[in-house]
């Protein structure tokens, strides 16, 4: 409702005044000698203008001053982040070849140290496997000397009989006496 009403105004409005200039332009001929107003009308808006520059010059240049600044503000930062943007990057790719040169290094040191590494279960699994054959061929040593004692008992104990030796105190004392002395 509010819409229709406003069109109405600007269409009807100028309309009414449009039909009623004819008459008001006779009347401003008769009171002033002149066909129209363009020069009251042009002084009136040079008057206008130069107050408004009077009034306002003043508050835009300002504002404008501190925008200009403002904005010369935000770009020297920016420029500045920009600088230090520039320069962390440069730390970085920096930081970053050294650790790589550092990553080469340690893994040259590893693969050394996994050949010393490997060297010394090397040696340490040879000295292992030396010292468990000394003590299988001493086992084995041990075991022949048992088996040798244990086949010489048993083919004395069936093939000598105690009858067999003919042993009197005499020899049995002989005997111990050499053996103590």
């Amino acid at each position: 409702m509010k819409k229709i009403m406003v069109a109405t105004l600007f269409i009807v409005v100028p309309a009414i005044l449009a039909a009623h200039e004819s008459a008001l332009a006779e009347q401003y001929f008769k009171i002033t000698g002149r066909h129209n107003d363009f020069v009251p009308r042009l002084f009136n808006f040079a008057l206008l203008v130069g107050l408004l520059y009077y009034l306002l010059a003043n508050p835009i240049k300002e504002f404008l001053e501190k925008r200009t600044k403002s904005i010369a503000d935000e770009l020297q930062e920016i420029e500045h982040k920009k600088e230090a943007a520039k320069k962390a990057k440069e730390e970085a790719e920096a930081k970053l070849a050294s650790a790589q040169e550092k990553a080469k290094e340690i893994v040259k040191d590893a693969k050394k140290e996994a050949i010393l590494l490997k060297e010394k279960i090397e040696k340490m699994t040879e000295d292992e496997l030396v010292a468990m054959q000394k003590t299988f061929e001493q086992k084995c040593e041990i075991e022949e000397r048992k088996t040798i004692r244990e086949v010489t008992l048993k083919t004395l104990n069936e093939n000598i009989a105690l009858e067999d030796i003919p042993l009197d105190a005499q020899k049995i004392l002989n005997i111990v006496t050499k053996e103590v002395a």
